[in-house]
């Protein structure tokens, strides 16, 4: 049973995660996103615990674009990486002026992600 839920869990988050590695993933976002995120707490751009599986624009109080927040997506890896790539590309009007081009360091950064469960205040 158990391995059938891991595999299940791993089919969900996409092929973007699926090569990522967590360790060099929380190295590369300290050194990458660490200007203008944290996990716990808001920055330039949103805190990251529990981004994955959370509604893109949702974290109260912070200020998002009109674009980010009427966008309707919810955060998996696949589009994760789409937003790195491109933000611009994926939310046409959006305020993160950063992309990764490196597609191994996406992954990286997306499997760090994946194991940041939001916090209760």
């Amino acid at each position: 049973m158990r391995a059938m839920l891991l595999a299940v869990a791993w089919m969900s988050v996409g092929t973007a995660w699926a090569g990522g590695d967590a360790v060099r993933g929380q190295q590369a976002y300290e050194a990458r996103c660490g200007a203008c995120h944290s996990v716990d707490s808001d920055r330039v751009g949103p805190r990251h615990a529990g981004v994955v599986g959370r509604r893109a624009g949702s974290v109260p109080g912070f200020a998002y674009s009109d674009a980010l927040r009427r966008s309707g997506l919810v955060w998996d890896a696949r589009l994760l990486d789409r937003w790195l790539s491109d933000p611009e590309k994926l939310v046409p009007g959006q305020r993160m002026g950063y992309r990764v081009d490196d597609p191994q360091i996406r992954a990286d950064i997306i499997a760090y992600l994946a194991t940041l469960k939001a916090r209760k205040p």
